[in-house]
């Protein structure tokens, strides 16, 4: 049998060490030999099969490699992954939810998958939405701010909102009912920042005018980000701060349609097996 060596690492000691594991080529093969659900199957549970089908020692099955950021399957993600990803591509095995898998064109170039394009065209959108944002003055950027969160189901009725209104005083620039019935307020923060991340100073403050009015929560968006020091501060911070920053901001006008409209919309269909299925 064809094999490879491959590098690994021992958590206990981080020393690494060499493991002599089955060619691609092989691997390939053994793949498409495995049986699995018609509707197809996952890199992980491949893995797992595989490592029975090679009888590998039970030091290869957990022999790790480290990324970076944790340890990873030497055999899953080095051999078992590329193998798969390979058969994938050709559109010799599937994956539970097909639309995943790449599609081809004419000259056997493959181009991204549906979501791949998706994220895309939505981070594009992000943002050119920021980038309007920034361009237009702080009081259309409060008014933005009272529109999506009365979209998100707050305050009831626009016009509800805007009788609440901004107050523009204190470090409060919005003031908006948390439930149509107006049973709590939610006070609002809108910084269109335009300066570098805002800081723990701008939180700080920001809760001190919660306190001045006896509020509980309160919501501090930004166009910009925050600082590590900022996003402590309201987790440690006896108030409900929430922090969105510009490109959750962002995030949350595309999917509560604020300051963007549907251009297309496209419907993704699969084979209905159920009626292809004969009565015998």
């Amino acid at each position: 049998m064809n094999t490879v060596i491959k590098k690994a690492i021992d958590p206990n000691t981080e020393k690494e060490y060499e493991i002599e594991l089955p060619a691609p080529e092989i691997v390939r093969q053994a793949i498409l030999d495995l049986d699995y659900p018609t509707e197809g199957i996952k890199v992980k549970e491949t893995a797992d099969k595989l490592k029975e089908v090679f009888k590998l020692s039970n030091g290869e099955k957990i022999a790790k490699k480290w990324d970076g950021r944790r340890y990873l399957d030497v055999f899953r993600y080095d051999i078992v992954a590329p193998a798969f990803k390979n058969l994938l591509n050709k559109g010799k095995l599937k994956q539970p939810g097909g639309s995943r898998k790449p599609y081809f064109l004419a000259d056997g170039k493959t181009n991204p998958s549906i979501e791949e394009i998706y994220q895309k065209i939505r981070d594009e959108l992000v943002a050119e939405l920021l980038l309007q944002i920034k361009n237009n003055s702080p009081a259309f950027f409060e008014q933005l701010v009272i529109d999506l969160l009365v979209a998100m189901g707050y305050g009831g009725s626009q016009e509800d909102a805007e009788a609440v209104g901004r107050s523009g005083d204190g470090g409060i620039d919005g003031v908006i009912n948390e439930d149509k019935l107006g049973l709590d307020v939610v006070y609002v923060q809108a910084k269109r920042w335009n300066k570098g991340s805002v800081g723990e100073p701008e939180i700080a403050q920001f809760a001190g005018a919660l306190d001045v009015r006896n509020a509980s929560k309160g919501i501090f968006i930004t166009t910009s980000d925050f600082t590590n020091p900022a996003r402590h501060f309201s987790e440690r911070s006896p108030k409900r701060i929430i922090l969105i920053d510009g490109k959750l901001l962002a995030q949350y006008m595309i999917d509560h349609s604020v300051g963007v409209s549907t251009v297309e919309t496209y419907e993704i269909k699969r084979i209905d097996s159920d009626y292809f299925a004969e009565t015998k």
